[in-house]
């Protein structure tokens, strides 16, 4: 029960409309005892020759138990689905609010198919935690207590028995259901996550695998994940179905019991013959109430399952204590015997890194594939939480992730292009930047073939790879800031090309921290300092002319380099 405490918190926020439901829903319940008892005493009543206005009074009472169990029965269902809708609205901001902070470091932990799976299957599915689980046992409880109340006027052994089908209909069959329900809704929710994370990846990487022919492969697996998830739901369908058969089960006994009773009581003397329709109609119509019951564990297991599973996302965030921070200058930063391994894993990206960027200095840091260059960039950006890192001496853990990108300009290997043109890609950087300025930002790392208005499709699939690169760098130029960290800008550009944008790149931050995280040794003599990197681990520091002068790890990564792209070896 503890799991859904968060959103038993957001209901009171809707205490009023909750109120209202629950007022007309127990109005509802009550006139349609009220209407079927009338009917069965009508009857009888009948039966028995009355004066016509007995029998007047009784069917204008049962027009006026009609029109108010219709109103109240309309005002219950507005009042409370306009609870519901709200909450769910609420519950997404709320949620919404504490993943934001973990992007994008989430996706280390999470694979991408079942957290949409999780934010919006299991949201979802807490839609139904008050309409299906709190409401029904307050309405059930109070419409079986005014009947019990009602039914003790003509005899106290039949409410006795309403009691016993009140405590065997709500409680003791949904709870021992409810007991059974816990491993099957726990295993459909898990099926149902892992169905998500096949078919995200099925889309994602459908051209690789339509290439390598491993499509039919990739089918099978995703059939083989639906036929569990199916055969899941299925179990779960049937579990469901046989609860509702028990529950009617049960309230078609308790009312034979209260015919039996009755007849009983009538044959004793104890009752008079003309209420004995009025008390089976009764027990009949009471009941009703008691189907919802029957689903109720499903329904309670399902929001239970789904608050954790949203929970087990979003529970390492606390409320952030961060201090006001603004650059007002190129910054600053340290990077203090820093250590840090991905979630979950054990192996250490980094170990023990210790690096200073001056305020102002344009620093290298270079490395083979794996050295851990791209990860030192996302822990100074704040992607991941992770102790030593310094930006004017603040501490990393107290500075907003969101002050630090706003400060910066931030090109990464990966970068994200939105469906629409090549103007509103742009305007990501900058929304107040003119035409003028856009184009000369694609003139300067020559896209000068685009134009403005040309179409970007999803992720930019019409854009090359180097076209996507230096439309990322396109949009720094657009924006002045104090900090510039890059992440291989240029990888996917010809030498020429890299060398143009370079040069603009350092005119546009003369007066920025930069930090290039690179592969490519050439054209770093303009460096004020070179951070080598080898398996996680800072080797050298120094200059572009110390190193070469050092011979030692730098020495040798230029020398590899060099070979491989001697002019032999381009003639071959």
């Amino acid at each position: 029960m503890k799991e859904l405490m968060g959103i038993f918190r957001l209901m009171l926020h809707q205490k009023r409309d909750i109120v209202f439901s629950i007022f007309f829903g127990v109005l509802a319940g009550v006139t349609a005892v009220g209407l079927f008892a009338a009917s069965g005493f009508l009857i009888s009543k009948a039966a028995l020759l009355p004066p016509i206005q007995t029998l007047a009074v009784l069917i204008a009472l049962q027009k006026l138990s009609s029109l108010t169990r219709a109103a109240s029965r309309y005002a219950e269902r507005y009042y409370s689905h306009r609870a519901t809708f709200t909450i769910l609205s609420d519950l997404r901001t709320t949620f919404y609010k504490r993943l934001e902070p973990l992007a994008p470091g989430i996706f280390a932990k999470y694979r991408s198919g079942d957290l949409l799976a999780r934010i919006v299957g299991d949201v979802e599915s807490l839609q139904n935690t008050f309409l299906r689980v709190v409401y029904p046992p307050i309405i059930l409880v109070l419409v079986f207590l005014c009947t019990i109340f009602f039914v003790s006027f003509f005899s106290l052994s039949v409410a006795l028995v309403l009691v016993i089908g009140l405590l065997l209909t709500g409680f003791i069959i949904p709870g021992w259901f409810a007991y059974r329900e816990q491993r099957f809704a726990r295993s459909v929710r898990a099926r149902r996550g892992e169905l998500s994370t096949e078919v995200t990846e099925l889309f994602q990487g459908y051209r690789d695998l339509k290439i390598y022919q491993q499509l039919g492969n990739k089918e099978a697996e995703l059939n083989a994940v639906a036929a569990r998830y199916v055969a899941e739901e299925k179990r779960n369908g049937l579990h469901a179905v046989s609860n509702l058969a028990w529950n009617t089960l049960a309230t078609l006994i308790i009312s034979w019991i209260v015919l039996g009773l009755g007849a009983y009581l009538v044959a004793d003397g104890q009752l008079e013959g003309v209420f004995l329709a009025l008390l089976v109609m009764t027990s009949l119509t009471v009941f009703e109430n008691a189907a919802p019951m029957a689903i109720l564990p499903g329904f309670f297991e399902d929001s239970r399952h789904a608050a954790r599973r949203l929970d087990d996302v979003v529970e390492a965030t606390v409320e952030p204590n961060y201090r006001p921070f603004e650059l007002t200058r190129a910054p600053e930063i340290r990077a203090e015997q820093v250590t840090f391994a991905f979630p979950d894993q054990e192996r250490p990206v980094l170990r023990d890194v210790s690096v200073t960027f001056p305020a102002g200095s344009k620093t290298a840091v270079v490395g083979a594939s794996g050295s851990g260059k791209s990860t030192l960039l996302q822990l100074l950006l704040r992607m991941y939480p992770a102790d030593g890192i310094r930006i004017e001496g603040t501490p990393g853990q107290e500075i907003d992730p969101e002050a630090v990108w706003r400060q910066s300009n931030v090109v990464l290997q990966q970068n994200h292009f939105f469906y629409g043109t090549i103007r509103d890609n742009l305007q990501l950087a900058s929304s107040e930047a003119t035409d003028d300025q856009m184009i000369e930002a694609l003139n300067q790392v020559g896209l000068s073939l685009l134009a403005l208005d040309d179409r970007v499709l999803e992720k930019g699939e019409n854009l090359s790879g180097g076209e996507k690169q230096r439309l990322a760098i396109a949009r720094i130029f657009l924006r002045q800031a104090p900090l510039y960290l890059l992440d291989e800008p240029t990888s996917s550009v010809d030498a020429l090309t890299e060398q143009t944008i370079l040069q603009h790149l350092f005119a546009c931050a003369a007066d920025a921290t930069l930090l290039l995280v690179s592969h490519r040794l050439a054209g770093l003599e303009e460096m004020d300092q070179i951070v080598v990197m080898e398996q996680g681990q800072v080797v050298e520091v120094g200059t572009y002319a110390d190193l070469m002068a050092r011979q030692g790890a730098f020495y040798a990564l230029k020398q590899v380099e060099q070979s491989v792209f001697t002019p032999d070896q381009l003639v071959r």
